[in-house]
């Protein structure tokens, strides 16, 4: 087995781990999420919670499956694989990351 192996496969229990802490922890685990634990209470009450924990856990899931792939593809098929997971994971990494925390939190405003 080769380095992009274990690169990829350290990662896997750790994203599934979140999943699983999210999954089970619904709105609870919101505090949890970047940026969101820096507004006030009263700010983040107008903020659906559930719905942040879902998408949180959905993204986690997506991770882990992108990193079991580069994982099994490092193991198969070459070690490029994992340069390829890492990549992908870089890609939806940024696209979840906002530097406006109420810009991030705007789709999940109550009504």
């Amino acid at each position: 087995m080769n380095i992009g192996f274990w690169m990829c496969a350290v990662l896997v229990p750790c994203f599934g781990i979140m999943a699983l802490v999210f999954g089970i922890g619904k709105e609870k685990t919101a505090i949890l999420i970047s940026g969101f634990n820096t507004l006030s209470k009263e700010e983040q009450s107008r903020y659906d919670r559930g719905h942040m924990a879902r998408d949180m856990r959905n993204t986690c899931l997506v991770w882990t499956i992108v990193m079991l792939l580069g994982a099994v593809g490092a193991w198969l098929i070459s070690g490029y694989s994992a340069i390829i997971a890492y990549a992908v994971w870089i890609v939806l990494l940024f696209k979840e990351v906002h530097l406006d925390a109420r810009k991030a939190f705007s789709k999940y405003l109550l009504p």
